[in-house]
């Protein structure tokens, strides 16, 4: 059985939480906030792959692989690790869909390996499962939840990995709300989103 979520970090009106997961060296992780801005807004920063350098923390580099349709694509990206470890890579297929009773928007990205070959030097990551959960409050003003269940391969040590897993998705949150002001996503609409 899963563990409860445990408080992690909590300042800048961003909470960070991290849970066991059976089977699993590597903790779940949980970031929740409230952000000033339509759901569209932010489903149109996580869909722009070519900017999220700018916003996601330790990213390297983005690069969209495949368009399948406004809601669904899939991308390659590197993160930067801190040596003596080595980058890590994955390619992740992204699927926006919204339930259209509660309005509740889930963005669930999930790695496919096959994309893309492997680089020599980077390590491929296998395992990886996010979830956005987006819950407009009105129409400028968003809830918003990420899961995320990453195993970052490789011989990293486990404690070392669950010690700084904190750190990014608080920084990534904090980048977000100066991301989401941009002039670029000032109207951002789609068809398959009712804020």
């Amino acid at each position: 059985m899963a563990q409860d979520w445990k408080l992690r970090t909590d300042k800048n009106d961003i909470k960070v939480y991290s849970r066991q997961v059976p089977g699993s060296r590597i903790n779940a992780l949980k970031v929740e906030s409230d952000f000033a801005a339509s759901a569209s807004k932010l489903i149109a920063v996580i869909l722009d792959i070519n900017t999220s350098t700018e916003w996601l923390y330790s990213t390297k580099s983005c690069t969209l692989l495949k368009t399948v349709s406004p809601s669904e694509l899939y991308y390659y990206s590197e993160v930067s690790f801190p040596w003596p470890a080595s980058n890590r890579d994955f390619v992740a297929h992204i699927k926006v869909s919204q339930n259209p009773a509660t309005k509740l928007i889930n963005v669930h990205a999930e790695n496919v390996s096959m994309l893309v070959p492997e680089k020599k030097g980077i390590v491929r990551v296998t395992q990886s499962v996010g979830n956005w959960y987006i819950t407009p409050l009105d129409k400028n003003h968003i809830h918003v939840v990420y899961e995320l269940q990453v195993d970052p391969a490789g011989s990293l040590p486990a404690w070392l990995v669950n010690m700084l897993s904190t750190k990014g998705p608080f920084e990534s949150f904090k980048s977000l709300r100066t991301q989401l002001q941009k002039p670029a996503y000032a109207n951002a609409r789609f068809s398959f989103i009712a804020d």
